[in-house]
């Protein structure tokens, strides 16, 4: 191992041992509030930008090799000096629209991998916040909320589009905070801060050692909710533990293969836009994981078709499928300020 790569390895894992040791706090400090659970990501984000912002002001990072510099300083590219005090994004700031049919099937591509992993997020969500398993039309309309955000992405000139965000379903998990009203007053942050360039640079100025390793906890989250889902499922069917291991192991080689060898082999041989979506889909261990298991489930032969429901789970699932079939799901799911009374859930 290289210094490089050593440096960003002690980086990396003093993070994350920071997250598991305020996570360890609330054992031996004791407090009448959940301050340890509640804030962690706080006081490890905080304590550790302001240990890299002292290694910074210090011209530790100086001499040390320019990746390390982009990554670790927190002044790196010049964010807070570039941007500006006050900015107002406006429609078509990048320019009037354009069409090209082979860009627009590269992002249907991507609009349908963000679709599969938004429905994990909103299982997750749902999980952690202890509400009941999301309808299908609570999807569709979720999915309907992503799709309209991302067209205002487009026409705001935003780089990225929208989906539901894993990092707040693993949020969820670790400070136990389930409140909507949560969820409203930080898009209002985020609001703030992208109007005001100077405040919106200083948070982008996080090292993103930090951001990695706040990912390995809030991915690692997320995951275990999907993996929990497995107890309603017969695990001792030798059926089910054949999808779902095959389907585990295609989706972590072919994103990998895909990210290695296919863009090299194939770069110059087929068209670009076929490239951009086979790339798109393949690369997603999500989608690809989800694909493979659902063919699989429906085209794979059962012994016993009463049995099937049993070894799948189906059977606690059937109840909720309809929106009004528990009453429980309007407290959880109707929309906030009236909006309900627009988009209805049915």
């Amino acid at each position: 191992m290289n210094s490089l790569n050593q440096y960003f390895f002690l980086k990396f894992w003093s993070k994350c041992v920071q997250c598991m040791f305020l996570q360890y706090l609330n054992l031996y400090m004791c407090t009448t509030r959940p301050i340890y659970d509640r804030f962690a990501v706080l006081f490890s984000v905080a304590s550790v930008w302001l240990f890299a912002q002292i290694l910074t002001s210090s011209t530790a990072y100086n001499h040390k090799p320019e990746t390390t510099q982009s990554s670790c300083r927190t002044d790196h590219a010049g964010l807070i000096s570039a941007a500006p005090w006050v900015y107002l994004p406006y429609p078509f700031q990048w320019g009037s629209p354009t069409f090209n049919s082979g860009e627009a099937l590269a992002m249907i591509a991507a609009s349908f991998v963000s679709l599969f992993e938004s429905t994990g997020t909103f299982y997750a969500a749902a999980r952690y916040g202890s509400a009941t398993p999301v309808p299908p039309s609570i999807i569709s309309r979720g999915s309907g909320w992503v799709g309209v955000a991302t067209f205002l992405n487009g026409i705001f000139g935003s780089v990225t589009g929208s989906t539901a965000s894993v990092e707040n379903a693993g949020l969820l998990a670790l400070t136990r905070v389930g409140s909507r009203r949560v969820i409203q007053i930080s898009a209002g942050f985020m609001i703030f801060f992208s109007i005001l360039g100077k405040f919106g640079a200083l948070f982008a100025s996080v090292p993103l050692p930090i951001i990695a390793a706040l990912y390995c906890v809030f991915f690692g989250y997320v995951s275990s909710a999907g993996l929990g889902f497995l107890q309603f499922c017969n695990l001792n069917n030798f059926r089910t533990k054949f999808v779902l291991g095959f389907s585990f192991f295609l989706g972590i080689s072919i994103p990998q293969y895909f990210s290695e060898y296919y863009h090299v082999k194939h770069e110059s041989t087929s068209p670009r836009w076929l490239n951009d979506m086979v790339s798109v889909l393949c690369m997603s261990h999500t989608t690809v994981a989800a694909l493979v298991a659902f063919i699989m489930d429906l085209t794979l032969s059962r012994e016993d078709n009463a049995a099937a429901s049993n070894d799948s789970g189906l059977q606690w699932w059937e109840k909720f499928t309809l929106y009004n079939a528990d009453v429980r799901n309007n407290e959880f799911y109707a929309l906030p300020c009236r909006l309900n009374d627009l988009f209805p859930a049915l």
